[in-house]
C-alpha cells in the first residue's frame, strides 16, 4: 500500500541550446540544467491584527482617523492572495491608517450586520462610520486610491 506523495517544494527545470555537435550538424546538444527553488516562503510578510465581537467597538468604531477591515477566512483563497498586500499597505500607511482583519467564521454577527456576503471584502471606516467597501482580490492601486480619499 503506497502513501501520497511527500511535498518537497516547487522546482522548474530548464532546457537550453549549448552548442550544435559540428558546423555542419542539424541536431543540437541540448544541456539539462539544475532546477532552482520558484517558491519559498515569504519572510517578510506583515502579521495584521485580528479585530474581534470584543474589540471591534474600541478597535474600528472608537479609533482615531480611518481604519481598514479586511472581513476574511481561513478556507478562502482570494482572501490569502490579498493578505500580503493589506501588509504592505498598512507598512506605507503607517501611522495614517489602522490595518485589522475580521475572520468572518469567528465573528459572523459583524459580518452580518454589515452586509458581507462575499469575502474577501475590505471596508474603509471613519469616526465610528463605514465609509468605503472593496469587494474581491483587486490590485493594489484599488485600494490605494481608495484609502487615500480618506487620508
Amino acid at each position: 500500500r503506497r502513501g501520497l506523495p511527500e511535498f518537497k517544494g516547487l522546482k522548474i527545470q530548464s532546457y537550453s541550446l549549448i552548442s550544435f555537435a559540428s558546423t555542419n550538424s542539424r541536431y543540437p546538444r541540448v544541456s539539462k540544467h539544475s532546477g532552482r527553488i520558484v517558491c519559498e516562503a515569504q519572510e517578510t510578510a506583515i502579521d495584521i491584527p485580528a479585530v474581534t465581537d470584543e474589540t471591534w467597538q474600541s478597535l474600528v468604531l472608537n479609533a482615531d482617523g480611518p481604519v481598514l477591515v479586511e472581513f476574511w477566512a481561513p478556507w478562502c483563497g482570494p482572501c490569502r492572495m490579498i493578505d500580503p498586500v493589506i501588509g504592505e499597505l498598512a507598512q506605507q500607511y503607517a501611522g495614517k491608517l489602522k490595518c485589522f482583519k475580521l475572520n468572518t467564521d469567528d465573528s459572523p454577527s459583524i459580518a452580518s450586520q454589515y452586509g458581507i456576503r462575499s469575502i474577501p471584502t475590505l471596508m474603509i471606516f471613519l469616526n465610528g462610520e463605514k465609509k468605503d467597501a472593496v469587494i474581491g482580490a483587486v490590485p493594489k492601486t484599488t485600494l490605494s486610491a481608495s484609502i487615500e480619499r480618506f487620508l
